[in-house]
């Protein structure tokens, strides 16, 4: 349920919005890029131009710290690794080609119990809880320590700001999936301030024709240097601004896109709309693995970030030099206390084998084909994806789809937990409310289980709505 803050954010006049967001926003910048970021940052730097032997020698050493922690202090691989003979000895000796004789990691295992894979079986203290999307239904629990959230951000900051000109330093605009504008009838402003960043923070709820021009406003205002967050709302303001004729902000000079899949035509209309380049990047909440694009427009994956392995159907591994499709399997190193080893994303990935032009010895990836989610569209012409962050932290939630029938009616069907109740149902609606608007009707059912697919998933957001109720931007 939405906290006390939350609460008092929610009615506190939009000039104290921007206040409570910058005094949030100075403790999130010292947690994010205090002490030692400079130190892993120097590290990333260092290692990009790595040689193939040397980023082979980094990952084996490195892989073999993990092991010995989780063989030794995460409960979870104390218990999935016995038999395995991974004792001190066998780890000294193991190698990258050793990897695939480990068990592979699916995702119902750290959901229902996040805790047992951080050391000694409890997250590290001061650690912030980072929930996933949960795009099969639940999200996972990720615990953050300060050191974590500097080693992450020191890796954008390498491998996919530099590259495109930019700099956390410098003034930003982000989308993603807080609920910085809580009003979801506001006619504006649709952003926060964070004065300690100089970030601008948008509301990824409240895009519609309407609204454009009090998107770009705000970009001009502050003089930001770059974008980035969410694929589908930059494109979404694109096609707004191209429709409408509004001019860019002359300041712009990078926009880095998160999130979800960008495609050829999204590209085109972002940097058509906004006079400058686009970048994407690929990564997980979890940290476990990082692509990032580079001028030469390809997907390099950081080796320093983790072990990318791309598995058939069959089960045997997809080498990079082959130029084939799998699905990704992932040893994150980012984080050091909550461990992800041989971890199944669910994802679909495509090897590129052609050389790098830069001179760069990582892997490239030719295509992420897993990453485009359906879009929930609201009665005033507002797209929204990410939509099933709604159920994220609802007491009472086992899984949840979410299926748009017509524009203005989505139907929710939620496994029930123990801990579901009136309140539950109650909360659920009020978060599609504020996301979207109260014309929206929403119908919650209580389902024993939600359809899989012949792979074992399922979608977690359907739009099912006929050719012609789906408007087209």
């Amino acid at each position: 349920m939405a906290s006390w803050l939350d609460r008092v954010y929610a009615r506190a006049p939009v000039i104290a919005q921007h206040a409570m967001v910058s005094a949030f926003g100075v403790w999130w910048k010292w947690r994010r890029f205090g002490p030692g970021f400079e130190r892993e940052l120097d590290g990333y730097l260092a290692r990009t131009h790595h040689s193939t032997d040397a980023w082979r020698q980094y990952q084996t050493g490195v892989l073999r710290e993990l092991l010995e922690i989780a063989s030794t202090r995460i409960p979870y691989y104390r218990g999935a690794w016995k038999g395995l003979g991974l004792d001190l000895g066998a780890i000294a000796r193991f190698t990258l080609d050793d990897l695939h004789h480990l068990p592979v990691l699916e995702k119902d295992a750290p959901r229902s119990e996040p805790e047992a894979f951080c050391v000694d079986g409890r997250p590290a203290p001061g650690s912030v809880i980072c929930p996933t999307s949960g795009s099969t239904g639940t999200p996972v629990r990720v615990y953050f320590t300060n050191a974590d959230f500097r080693r992450a951000m020191a890796l954008r900051e390498a491998r996919s700001c530099i590259p495109a000109g930019v700099s956390f330093r410098q003034p930003r605009a982000t989308f993603s999936g807080r609920l910085v504008v809580p009003e979801a009838g506001s006619h504006g402003p649709f952003y926060r301030f964070n004065a300690a960043e100089r970030q601008v923070y948008f509301s990824a709820f409240h895009l519609s024709p309407a609204n454009a021009a009090g998107y770009i406003e705000p970009l001009r205002r502050h003089a930001i240097v770059w974008g980035t967050g969410y694929t589908h709302a930059w494109d979404q303001l694109a096609g707004f601004v191209l429709e409408q004729g509004i001019a860019p902000p002359p300041s712009l000079r990078a926009i880095i896109t998160t999130s979800e899949k960008l495609t050829p035509a999204s590209r085109g209309r972002i940097e058509k709309a906004f006079g400058c380049r686009v970048f994407q990047e690929y990564g997980t909440v979890e940290d476990a693995l990082f692509a990032s694009e580079n001028v030469d427009g390809r997907l390099y994956v950081s080796p320093d970030a983790g072990i990318v392995e791309l598995r058939r159907t069959d089960g045997t591994i997809v080498e990079p030099t082959s130029g084939d499709e799998g699905e990704t399997i992932t040893t994150g190193f980012t984080r050091r206390t909550q461990l992800f080893i041989r971890y199944r994303l669910g994802d679909v990935a495509k090897w590129d084998p052609r050389p790098s032009a830069l001179g760069l010895h990582m892997p490239i990836f030719e295509d992420v084909v897993g990453r485009l989610e359906d879009v929930v569209e609201g009665p005033d012409g507002r797209r929204t994806v990410r939509f099933h962050g709604v159920f994220t932290e609802v007491p009472g939630v086992r899984e949840a789809q979410v299926i748009q029938e017509a524009r203005d009616r989505l139907r929710i069907r939620v496994v029930p937990s123990a801990e579901y109740s009136g309140a539950t149902e109650r909360e659920i609606i009020q978060r599609v409310h504020a996301r979207l608007t109260t014309a929206m009707r929403v119908e919650v059912e209580r389902v024993d289980a939600i359809p899989r697919t012949a792979a074992g998933k399922f979608k977690a957001v359907i739009n099912a709505m006929s050719h012609d109720d789906t408007r087209r931007t």
